[in-house]
């Protein structure tokens, strides 16, 4: 047996399983159609979840779907000490609040599904340490002693002479001990971690073919980096590449801080003898301050963090669809052309991604937030309201659940046709939207006609309140209110106002307003005639006379 060998036995006395074992027995290659996808998201339980991890989790989602394939979620789970509690969980439910699914992985639960985990890392350390067990085997790895003192050595001294910083060439102290200094010190009880012994040379060059950014030529790796820690857990380097392979992940999705560490992924993708998948990485999500670009901060912005949408409201599918509109240009046109479609059925493609970032704007999300809830039912908008508000505004709740039939009503007036309104951007923005349709909610101090003047308002209420019969049909509603404006003084016809407005105070429209502010508060509603068959007749009496008082007052 040669040293290599004796080595490998050393170091993983435990292990028996052989790595080709896990390639072909273990997880078998997947069995999909040609041209399907394979694709992770693999967060780390570190800290909540970014509206950015939301980004790109939907372009794996989409790619894998869309091309009849499969997408899971794995958990990085190696660095324990930045672990939070309920990260997992957390990590979860929000993906699952904006309607991403995995075919395969971890569940909120802590339970999985799928035939290729453990879908947690933490949980692979024998796989990893059989990859491992091979390269040493091959002369590929071998064990580092160092303490933290002497890696701080080595770093003041590569600075000192204005080299590469790392652990490499002739400043890797523990790339040519013998077989027996290494048995020496493992009697001893000295700790170690496994390092990869590089092939990579100074000056030569790796090429990587991304899907998004095209051809990348970048310094080869010469680095002897860790591949095992010292309680035997691996990197992130080495684990990802053993786990995209044995999951057989087609596509790596990751953000473009990963660039950088793509030349040690391909070297560990060659010296295991593997074949390396695709890479697409993904530009970060920006923000607009001071007429510069950012990257979206969780400590500085609150929308940074999916909770923020979550509590203000936004539909999930509305905040899909705007992270589709970031994601590839040509989405709007797609959505113009196919108005009433699933989002999802949009052909998302990697090459129409912006290689320089996109720019996260809340007032345009609120615009396709708000174009997405006016295509919902009346029903459909009632019921995800009132989900809403039993978790962020229990008022609203007991009002619009004690009736959801009437909610319904109010949500159904101006819905539907060619040119739906679009009050309602976010669920937050109910209950400004329809407080003036409850006593409870409503504010009596509202908006007033105030091109009118007092004595004529009143007049048109009183004149009003005689004929008012909520049940009348539309046609003969509106022309009880040009009677009204007839009858006090006001141009029953706007054109003909308009032609001469000297001998009116106003015109039927004034009357309207006049009407409008009494029963609601507000200047623009939806439609009053559907607003008072609503309120009903009782209602709608009362609040003309409140306001007639309020008049009567001076008020």
């Amino acid at each position: 047996m040669d040293d290599n060998r004796r080595l490998a036995e050393l170091l993983f006395p435990h292990i028996e399983k052989q790595a080709k074992q896990y390639l072909t027995e273990v997880y078998p290659p997947r069995s999909l159609p040609e041209g399907a996808m394979v694709t992770r998201f693999a967060p780390s339980p570190t800290g909540f979840l970014h509206i950015g991890g939301v980004y790109t989790a939907l372009v794996c989602e989409r790619l894998a779907h869309q091309s009849g394939g499969v997408c899971f979620l794995r958990i990085e789970d190696t660095d324990k000490k930045r672990e939070q509690q309920d990260g997992v969980s957390g990590i979860i439910r929000g993906l699952d609040a904006f309607g991403i699914r995995f075919d395969e992985g971890v569940r909120a639960d802590g339970t999985e599904q799928g035939a290729y985990g453990p879908y947690v890392q933490s949980r692979r350390a024998g796989i990893y340490q059989s990859f491992c067990k091979e390269l040493v085997e091959k002369g590929l790895a071998y064990p580092c002693f160092c303490t933290e003192e002497e890696l701080a050595e080595i770093r003041a001294e590569q600075e000192s002479q204005k080299v590469l910083p790392g652990y490499h060439g002739e400043f890797a102290r523990c790339r040519s001990l013998t077989y027996e200094q290494i048995e020496q010190n493992i009697r001893e009880g000295k700790p170690y971690v496994v390092r990869l012994r590089s092939p990579g040379k100074p000056g030569g060059r790796v090429k990587l073919r991304d899907a998004i950014r095209g051809e990348i030529e970048m310094d080869e790796n010469i680095v002897d980096i860790v591949l095992l820690k010292r309680d035997g857990i691996p990197t992130y380097h080495f684990a990802h590449v053993v786990d995209d392979t044995l999951m057989g992940t087609t596509h790596v999705v990751r953000g473009e801080e990963w660039v950088p560490s793509a030349p040690i992924h391909l070297q560990l993708f060659y010296v295991l003898g593997l074949k390396a998948p695709r890479f697409a990485h993904v530009s970060p999500v920006m923000k607009e301050e001071d007429g510069s670009r950012r990257k979206l901060s969780k400590r500085r912005d609150p929308e940074a963090s999916v909770e923020y949408f979550v509590r203000e409201g936004y539909p999930a599918e509305a905040v899909v669809e705007y992270l589709l509109t970031l994601l590839n240009s040509n989405f709007e046109d797609w959505r113009r052309q196919n108005k009433t479609e699933d989002c999802r059925l949009f052909p998302f493609s990697l090459k129409k991604m912006s290689q320089s970032g996109a720019l996260f704007d809340l007032a345009k999300l609120d615009s396709v937030s708000a174009a997405v809830i006016s295509r919902m039912e009346a029903g459909q908008v009632a019921q995800q309201a009132c989900q809403w508000a039993q978790s962020f505004d229990r008022e609203l709740y007991d009002v619009l659940s004690a009736d959801m039939e009437y909610a319904r009503g109010i949500f159904a007036i101006d819905r539907g046709g060619a040119k739906p309104r679009k009050d309602i951007a976010k669920w937050s923005d109910v209950r400004a939207y329809v407080s003036y349709f409850y006593d409870a909610l409503r504010t009596k101090q509202g908006e007033q006609a105030e091109t009118v003047a007092p004595c004529d308002r009143a007049a048109v209420l009183r004149a009003y309140l005689e004929v008012m019969d909520v049940s009348d049909s539309k046609e003969t509603w509106f022309e009880k209110i040009r009677g009204v404006a007839a009858q006090t003084g006001f141009c029953p016809d706007v054109k003909a106002y308009k032609a001469d407005p000297s001998g009116y105070k106003g015109h039927v429209g004034d009357v309207s307003t006049v009407l409008r502010t009494a029963l609601t508060g507000r200047k623009n509603t939806p439609d009053l005639y559907a607003i008072m068959g609503l309120l009903g007749q009782e209602r709608c009496k009362m609040r003309i006379n409140e306001a007639l008082e309020e008049l009567e007052h001076g008020k």
